[in-house]
């Protein structure tokens, strides 16, 4: 099963947060899992800095193959990662 619309979003319970769970940052990203490469907003300063955490585990399907004996993040999922985490720091929420 997919989930194709978001959640509604409450702007008053987001507002002034300084840090975001999981279920709040897919309520203003339209990505998921896979593509979804954030897992959590440590800091926010809306349009002005965003610090995000993704969490990589050994078992990611990326890394099978990039490269075997010496697993590394491909780059441009951490340019997405990086994307993504722009895109919720400047969302209009």
């Amino acid at each position: 099963m997919t989930q194709t619309a978001r959640p509604a979003l409450d702007e008053k319970a987001l507002e002034g947060k300084t840090s975001l769970d999981i279920a709040e940052i897919q309520r203003i990203l339209p990505h998921r899992y896979p593509f979804l490469l954030i897992d959590r907003v440590v800091e926010v300063t809306r349009k002005q800095r965003i610090v995000a955490i993704k969490n990589v585990s050994a078992n990611e399907p990326f890394f099978a193959g990039h490269f075997p004996g010496f697993p590394i993040m491909p780059g441009v999922l951490i340019v997405e990662a990086m994307a993504q985490a722009g895109g919720h720091c400047c969302s209009p929420r």
